[in-house]
């Protein structure tokens, strides 16, 4: 017979199964016949005898609609890196590649290191170094690095 777990005392293992014909049948721990323990509103499969349950297993569930797992988005960044590296190639030496990325800090950096002529042969390389970096890294990885800020 099928029917439906109403309650389960968890001391004693006891419990109470509602029938598919309206009559409700106890069962102890040991009528319990799978690995586990029953839970309220579980469906279940059982043996009647007299007010009892006998040989309880829960009734296989159908599993639910598969749901298609959209495909994760690839970030995406209004930043072009070729356009930061032309910037770094061309006027690299101000920082200005860096405004345009959003590192205000190092930008301001540059420039105060370019605009003192000791500061120029520092920002010089800097500059080249960026516009490789820019070159050579992918685009997923810049938009990961160079986000737009809110």
């Amino acid at each position: 017979m099928r029917g439906q777990v109403l309650g389960v005392d968890p001391r004693t293992g006891e419990g109470l199964v509602a029938g598919q014909d309206g009559q409700r049948y106890r069962f102890a721990r040991e009528d319990w016949a799978h690995r586990g323990e029953p839970a309220i509103g579980l469906e279940v499969d059982f043996e009647a005898a007299n007010d009892r349950a006998l040989s309880v297993f829960p009734m296989p569930t159908a599993p639910g609609p598969r749901r298609a797992v959209p495909p994760e988005a690839l970030p995406t960044n209004d930043r072009n890196k070729y356009v930061a590296a032309v910037m770094a190639f061309v006027i690299g030496t101000l920082g200005i590649h860096r405004f345009y990325l959003g590192r205000t800090g190092s930008g301001i950096v540059m420039l105060v290191l370019t605009l003192t002529v000791v500061g120029l042969v520092i920002s010089a390389p800097w500059a080249l170094i960026d516009m490789i970096r820019y070159l050579v890294m992918s685009d997923e990885e810049f938009a990961a690095r160079y986000p737009r800020k809110q």
